[in-house]
């Protein structure tokens, strides 16, 4: 029976560009949701920037615009990643659209006003105290603050969670805070707050029933479980049930103002979820159809895609409301790994590492070729994948060219010549049993594409794609073609081979739909249907080339690796460096910048830690080899000079986002010694050095 579906990815921060990891995201939903409209069933795909928060308000104003400008420019950079990639969304809104205002205040009414006899209301108000910059003068956002993770003791963790071990926490329980935005340490201000019970008996009943039912993957309802009941963790702390969630922020914020408190703000983590429903109304009013009546249909599905860094925000706080406020709650939530490239580095838009989307499409690179290779990979599980380049030119080259793309170019060029193009449906008897092979594993395919294992589903096509070119080289149509009296089996054979063929296209349309389009053009087929694999081909196109190859050439440009340079030793220092022109120094971009902290680096005698403010809103972590020179508090306050554009590094001590000029022999260890660069007074930070 044809099934109605809503379907959303995670709404991306507006601001930045996306990354891989956010086209990763798009591309295995949007693949799940081509599939369900082949099946026939009517699916709203929906997607909206999230727009709010004083993150937002902070880069804007270092931009020079408004909140509402700022964002704006990064919606309209959005398209060409969509397009290029073949994302089907039937909407992109943003959170800050009227709907989201209304939705937002109108869910947060619903959950104040519950009447008593259902529990009463699930809205508390409680003076917290909350950390401030004095040298900003505001209170801080959870990620503006960073210190020591107060569960594992891991270092440089955000106010809110850790990415080491998970733990979720208040940022007045980090060890030695610091602000962001300054580098000062924090003060506690009292400030009254609202909150969202999520402690309330309520609450955790309904989530302990809805986590554990089915709806998410086994080892993301295994974690969540863990949230509910008091637990010791490994280093002998206890981390209590669900605490209550603070869902307000004090002006001066970028957001929604709460209906019944002027001056306060809901925190960006209630609207922006809400952002799903406001882009589907948004969709839905362009239609001209009833919100609440599509809401309320009995048969609606609702899913969404996430990454696993926000699991707690959708397993438990966005059903809650969804539930206590009188809506429909989500049928599943889909939950994936992060996506790291070559080395094992995790993607990271805010640290600039990774694979640059729009530049592997403008270096001409396929789209195809990623979503395909994203799809070999990719399972119903909560598992990191990585990106290769080995392995990507090996697979896309072996799989959709060698094994895929080559069936039809060995039949088609016979067809045209000896045929004109038409297809006999005598197959004979071994062509006919390949091809009833090949449909035969349709539903098979279907069940893995529906419970999203991907990686399965392309690997059994190309089994069966293996099959058929085994079937190429046993009837060999080339030696066929050279004898007239062979023309009727070499009929049969191409016959064979361009049904098997599209049946192919078809079992990866979801995954290929350019491709798709294209073999069902030289084909007369309708590939956008999956249960039409029985239907013959009667006659093709003149055949044209459907897909290249991937060229050691485009991965060198994609990731431009820097070429080495010999440097010899000479009495007295270092030889000059080979000549290069202003076009190459002027890529390298030296930024002044100012030494906020500095600490020494457990395990390391050689190291230094640099917290460095380079004028950019944030503060950048660099590790740098002066240890042996210089005490920690002597470099305090300093300025230096730091090369801003540097690929970050991942080290053992953690992540280091640049390098600070030094000056020194090629032996370090020689005298005079090595020194950091310090400019004249007068220089501030984020001065570009030209």
């Amino acid at each position: 029976m044809p099934r109605h579906l809503f379907v959303t990815t995670a709404l991306p921060y507006a601001n930045g560009k996306f990354h891989i990891g956010h086209i990763m995201e798009y591309i295995q939903a949007d693949i799940w949701v081509r599939f369900q409209r082949m099946q026939g069933h009517a699916v709203d795909f929906v997607c909206a920037d999230d727009t709010h928060g004083a993150p937002i308000m902070i880069a804007a104003e270092k931009a020079g615009k408004t909140p509402q400008q700022f964002v704006a420019d990064i919606a309209a950079g959005r398209k060409p990643y969509l397009d290029g990639f073949h994302i089907s969304f039937d909407n992109w809104h943003s959170t800050d659209a009227p709907e989201n205002h209304a939705l937002a205040r109108q869910i947060y009414c619903d959950l104040r006003d519950i009447p008593a006899s259902e529990g009463g209301s699930l809205i508390a108000r409680k003076t917290i105290e909350q950390f401030f910059d004095p040298a900003k003068n505001m209170f801080l956002p959870d990620r503006f603050i960073k210190g020591e993770c107060p569960k594992c003791h891991a270092k440089d963790q955000y106010g809110d969670n850790c990415e080491v071990c998970g733990a979720v926490y208040a940022p007045t329980d980090l060890i030695d805070p610091v602000s962001v935005l300054s580098g000062v340490r924090p003060e506690l201000k009292s400030s009254e707050h609202y909150f969202f019970k999520l402690s309330d008996p309520r609450c955790v009943e309904f989530l302990q029933n809805w986590t554990q039912d089915g709806r998410l993957q086994p080892e993301v309802a295994n974690k969540v479980k863990e949230w509910f009941s008091v637990r010791t963790n490994p280093d002998g702390s206890t981390s209590e049930g669900l605490g209550d969630w603070d869902i307000s922020r004090d002006a001066p914020y970028f957001g929604i103002e709460i209906p019944d408190a002027p001056g306060k703000y809901f925190y960006v983590w209630l609207d922006a979820p809400i952002g799903y429903l406001a882009s589907l109304k948004n969709l839905l009013d362009k239609r001209s159809q009833d919100y609440a009546a599509y809401m309320a249909q009995p048969d609606l599905e609702q899913y969404h895609f996430i990454g696993k860094d926000i699991v707690t925000f959708h397993t438990l706080f966005w059903p809650a409301l969804l539930h206590f406020s009188g809506r429909k709650v989500p049928n599943k939530v889909f939950v994936h790994g992060f996506l790291t490239v070559n080395n094992g580095e995790k993607m990271s838009k805010s640290r600039g590492t990774g694979l640059d989307p729009l530049k592997y499409l403008s270096l001409g690179m396929n789209p195809e070729w990623l979503r395909y290779y994203l799809a070999a990979k990719l399972s119903a599980r909560n598992e990191d994948i990585d990106f290769n380049a080995d392995d990507f030119m090996a697979r896309v080259n072996s799989d959709l060219i060698g094994k895929f793309v080559n069936i039809a170019s060995r039949a088609a060029g016979f067809l045209t010549k000896r045929f004109e193009g038409k297809l006999t449906h005598n197959f004979g008897a071994s062509g006919a049993a390949l091809l009833r092979e090949v449909r035969e594993t349709e539903p098979q395919l279907r069940k893995l594409y529906e419970e999203r294992e991907f990686a399965k589903a392309m690997r059994e096509i190309m089994l069966l794609a293996d099959k058929v070119n085994a079937y190429v080289d046993q009837n060999k149509p080339w030696e066929l073609a050279k004898e007239d009296a062979n023309n009727e089996a070499l009929h049969q054979v191409c016959s064979t081979l361009i049904n098997c063929f599209t049946v192919l296209a078809r079992y990866l349309a979801p995954v290929l739909p350019q491709l798709a389009q294209a073999v069902g053009t030289l084909t007369g087929s309708n590939l956008q249907e999956w249960g039409q694999s029985h239907i013959d081909v009667a006659a093709i196109q003149a055949y044209t080339h459907l897909m290249q190859r991937v060229t050691p050439e485009q991965l060198d440009a994609l990731f431009e690796p820097p070429a080495p340079t010999e440097v010899k030793l000479i009495p007295g220092g270092e030889a000059i460096a080979p000549t290069i022109s202003i076009d190459d120094f002027v890529k390298i971009d030296l930024r002044i910048a100012k030494i906020v902290n500095c600490e020494a680096v457990e395990g390391s005698v050689k190291l230094l830690r640099l917290t460095l403010d380079v004028g950019e809103g944030r503060m950048r972590n660099v590790f740098s080899g002066i240890a042996s020179m210089y005490k920690p508090e002597d470099l305090v306050g300093q300025l230096t000079v730091l090369v801003a554009n540097l690929a970050p590094r991942k080290m053992k001590f953690g992540v280091s986002e640049g390098m600070v000029l030094a000056a020194s022999h090629a032996d370090e260890k020689a005298e005079p010694g090595i020194y950091i660069l310090n400019p004249w007074p007068g220089a501030q930070p984020g001065m570009r050095i030209h």
